[in-house]
């Protein structure tokens, strides 16, 4: 670690380095979306970018997967605390265990360090999911599993490239783990040049400004970022509050599994105590504590300013209890793949609606639950190539809120409108499915106030070279995204596997090795968002323009 910085830059030049700080990791963003080789990056974007200190504190962050960002600190923390001394330029490390500062196997996490005057000084940080990450089942997610290791292939922090260059032998070990290496490698490729680009331009920085005056901005901006969130806080009502959200299942049996928030609020302090959740389950729906901590801080930042910068210093106003051994706080080897949709979503469910009495012009209607859908098969038009294809169509809608409605097909709440669905045509041109129809299901938001947003229709038909598999990974058939102060829940999801013979039957949310045929369809109907506020206060003139428009 560095000396403390001693001198702060003047305001102008602080403006300009924080601005600077985010127009790098946002560049990094755009490099990985353009050079990414699967549809699960380089069209639905669930991957994400920060920058932190020679300390591991976030520093600055793009707008890409909330619930990545969160952890992402600690992910460089582990590199940090596995290499001490030992990190040197031109290095590059590589992890996705949850313990370790990961969130779910299939995120891996690429950390590039950036020295100036002879020290480390900032730490590139690129996490991206993987269409496929080894394991017992296609797709990274596993709904049959009960502990990690039938997840996929685990990896603590590891040295995976030196003097610029990257390990061969681990790229192709890592590679021959995954049922589509191609991708696989084409996508780590990306990651490793996004971070590097963002190691050049912070190296550009460093030479401009120096070291010590970079680490008195970090210092300073962290600092106005936690003055600012308190700042926030300090205006709603100091309180003891407790909210709750629950979970369908764990797919083993267990139903109706529960989040609680049990939340202080006194002055610019949130404290939260996850302690009295259920037990952790047997399902892949635990949480390992990196992506309950991402949760928490999701919840907190939905409720600041746009204009607070998501950094540590903001992050210093929550304060974050769970209870080892719950399903918010798995111990080591617990299966937990689904815990970046489920739980996180339903823990900033829990938080926000705890607050909501604290704070109701900045709560939210819950956000759509995630129903995953990832198919595997041969695409008879690249003779027979292999290929696995991830739903992320028919999004599910976002919480209606204090100054209007929610919006519609926006996505969950870990992903907050940023994973997104991608063009129709490409995914038929990639890939052998035909899309029927693809349009906003009526009648789905909760009502309220302000109603939730729409959840979406979709039909869609598997045109693959004989049989396919499909594996359903989510939640939200028995329980809606939460309506808020009054407000109705969202429709929960509907999913049907209609066979060409015109038989069909409802899919569940934790399946493996479902069977598609070609003609098989999918209809899909998702989830609408939660209502705010009371539906008898809801605008005639919005009612009449909802049935007008065909939306209720």
């Amino acid at each position: 670690m560095n000396a403390p910085p001693t001198e702060t830059p003047d305001p102008v030049t602080l403006a300009v380095l924080e601005n600077r700080f985010r127009a790098v990791v946002e560049e990094m963003g755009e490099a990985l979306l353009r050079t990414a080789t699967s549809q699960i990056l380089n069209s639905s974007r669930d991957f994400s970018i920060a920058l932190c200190d020679d300390q591991a504190r976030l520093v600055a962050q793009a707008d890409h997967i909330p619930v990545h960002v969160g952890a992402m600190p600690l992910a460089a923390k582990a590199v940090l605390d596995a290499f001490g001394g030992r990190i040197a330029p031109g290095d590059c490390y590589l992890l996705n265990d949850p313990w370790h500062g990961g969130s779910h196997l299939p995120d891996l996490t690429i950390i590039q360090p950036v020295f100036g005057d002879g020290s480390l000084r900032f730490l590139a940080v690129v996490r991206a999911h993987q269409s496929d990450i080894g394991g017992a089942t296609h797709g990274g997610y596993n709904p049959a599993a009960h502990e990690i290791w039938q997840e996929g292939i685990r990896i603590p922090p590891i040295r995976l490239g030196e003097g610029d260059v990257l390990r061969d032998d681990l790229v192709r070990m890592l590679a021959l783990n995954t049922r589509i290496p191609r991708d696989f490698t084409g996508d780590l490729m990306a990651m490793w040049g996004a971070a590097r680009l963002g190691a050049k331009r912070m190296d550009a920085l460093l030479a401009s400004h120096g070291g010590a005056t970079l680490a008195a901005a970090v210092e300073a901006i962290l600092d106005l970022s936690e003055a600012h969130a308190r700042r926030i806080i300090g205006e709603w009502a100091d309180g003891d509050y407790a909210g709750e959200a629950v979970l369908d299942d764990d797919g083993h049996g267990v139903e109706d599994i529960t989040i609680r928030a049990k939340v202080r609020k006194r002055g610019g302090q949130v404290s939260v105590d996850l302690s009295g959740s259920d037990d952790q389950v047997r399902g892949f729906v635990n949480s390992s504590w990196p992506n309950t901590l991402s949760a928490a801080r999701m919840a907190l930042a939905y409720l600041l300013d746009p204009e607070v910068a998501k950094n540590d210093g903001a992050f210093r106003a929550l304060d974050l209890v769970a209870r080892e051994g719950s399903v918010v706080n798995a111990r080591p080897g617990a299966a937990v793949t689904l815990c970046t949709s489920h739980c996180s979503n339903e823990i900033v469910e829990a938080i926000v609606k705890a607050l909501a009495p604290a704070c109701p012009q900045r709560a939210m209607g819950g956000w759509g639950r995630r129903f995953r859908v990832a198919i595997q098969g041969t695409d008879p038009r690249r003779a027979g190539r292999r290929f696995v294809w991830h739903l992320f169509h028919a999004r599910p809608g976002g919480g209606g809120h204090a100054t209007g409605d929610g919006w519609s097909s926006a996505g969950e709440w870990h992903s907050a409108g940023g994973l997104k669905f991608g063009s129709v045509e490409m995914a038929e041109a990639r890939f052998p499915l035909f899309f029927a129809h693809h349009e906003l299901r009526p009648g789905s938001g909760g009502e309220g106030q302000y109603r939730g947003g729409l959840g979406a229709e979709l039909d869609l038909r598997i045109e693959t070279e004989g049989e396919a598999r499909a594996n359903t990974a989510g939640d939200g058939v028995r329980h809606g995204a939460a309506g808020m102060l009054g407000g109705e829940d969202g429709a929960p999801h509907h999913y049907t596997l209609r066979h060409a013979d015109g038989s069909e039957r409802d899919l569940k949310t934790k399946e493996a090795g479902v069977v598609l045929k070609p003609g098989d369809r999918l209809i899909v109907r998702s989830g609408g968002g939660g209502g705010w506020g009371d539906r008898a206060a809801r605008d005639p003139a919005a009612i009449e323009a909802d049935k007008r428009e065909g939306l209720v």
